[in-house]
Formats: structure tokens, sequence, C-alpha cells
């Protein structure tokens, strides 16, 4: 399947709006992590993990699985095909990755929300896994931001095999 240029370009545009966003939701998820983390303001680390849960299913979710979706589509309607390129699987697979721990994590910082309004000693919330986590994810989706701009030679053997067929 191949598509004309225009939507080819729409598709691509999506993808990379989509995949921009979600590192940008996972950089302000991180900084609600490190304020709860850091701050001395009870207040403050109470509210800090409902406005996490809140960007992690209003941005950080949509945004991986709409990264994911329009990945695919521009890949597959692409020159670069699927898996015919090393870097375009690579970033396949952090994607999957990603965006399988991001979907098992969601149940930990809903228990942090639930949490936060009703203990009575703020210590219990102090939890580097989620700065941990989301300064790890960062990384992940800088490497990939990375393949996608530098496109590093090496092509799959289903990319030899179809470049063989005439």
């Amino acid at each position: 399947m191949t598509m004309g240029p225009r939507t080819r370009k729409a598709a691509l545009t999506l993808h990379v709006v989509a995949s921009v966003g979600w590192l940008g939701a996972v950089a302000a998820y991180l900084v609600l992590a490190i304020a709860a983390l850091r701050s001395t303001d009870v207040a403050l680390v109470r509210g800090a993990y409902p406005l996490m849960e809140q960007v992690m299913w209003a941005a950080v979710v949509p945004l991986s699985l709409g990264s994911l979706l329009t990945g695919v589509i521009s890949a597959l309607g692409g020159p670069w095909g699927l898996v015919r390129h090393y870097w375009v699987l690579f970033k396949l697979v952090l994607n999957l990755v990603a965006t399988t721990l991001l979907l098992l994590y969601t149940r930990s910082i809903g228990h942090f929300a639930d949490l936060a309004p009703t203990v009575s000693d703020v210590a219990v919330l102090r939890d580097s896994t989620h700065v941990l986590h989301s300064a790890l994810a960062l990384m992940v989706l800088l490497a990939a931001t990375v393949l996608a701009v530098f496109k590093p030679r090496g092509v799959t053997g289903f990319g030899r095999a179809r470049r063989a067929v005439p």
C-alpha cells in the first residue's frame, strides 16, 4: 500500500505531532513528579499526583497511541516500509514497548492519585519511581527522535529480499 504524496505528508505530519506531543507530555509529567518528590509544601505534594494522573490520561496515553498508529500508517504507506529498514523497525519496537509499559504503569499513578488526598503523612507519597520511569521514558522517546532524524543505514532481510524482487 503506497499513499500519494499529499496523504503521505499528512500522515507523517500527524505522526510527528503525536510523537513530539508525547515527548512534551512526558516532560510535563516528569516536572510534576520531581515537584512531588522534592517539595516540602504538603498541598503541592498532594495536588501533584492527581495532576500527574490527568496528564497521563489526557495527554501521555492518547499521544502514545496516536504516535503508534500514525507511525504504522506512515511506514506502511511511505517509502520506508514497516520492517524494511532497521531504524523503522527499532522505532516500532521502542514505541510498542514504551506504550505497553505506559499502559501497565497507569495503575501505579492511579493508586497514588487516589491515595494523595487521604494520607496524613505525605512522606508515603514520596516515591522516586515516578521520576525514574518518566526520565527513562523521556530517554526512549529522545532515542526514537534521533533515529527518525538520522535514519541510520541498514536494511533488514525483508528489505533485501524486497529489493531483489523486480
